[in-house]
């Protein structure tokens, strides 16, 4: 096994143990019932995503080239 195995084992190993700190600090938040930690994990979840979270626009604000304009009266 070269160096540059043992580093990537390493950078793997160290992402899974901040991935397992990550779901244990969940799970705690859970099992203890604090509102204020369960709102401020939503509200991170949420920040997360928020691009994907604005809904789709229905709305057509341009005007289509070439519509002639009203008469005058």
């Amino acid at each position: 096994m070269s160096f540059t195995d043992k580093t990537n084992d390493n950078d793997q190993n160290s992402a899974q143990s901040d991935e397992w700190k990550a779901r244990k600090a969940e799970q705690s938040a859970r099992e203890k019932g604090s509102d204020a930690d369960l709102e401020q994990q939503l509200d991170e979840g949420l920040e997360d995503t928020f691009p994907a979270s604005d809904p789709v626009a229905a709305t057509i604000t341009s005007i289509p080239a070439g519509t002639p304009e009203p008469p005058k009266n």
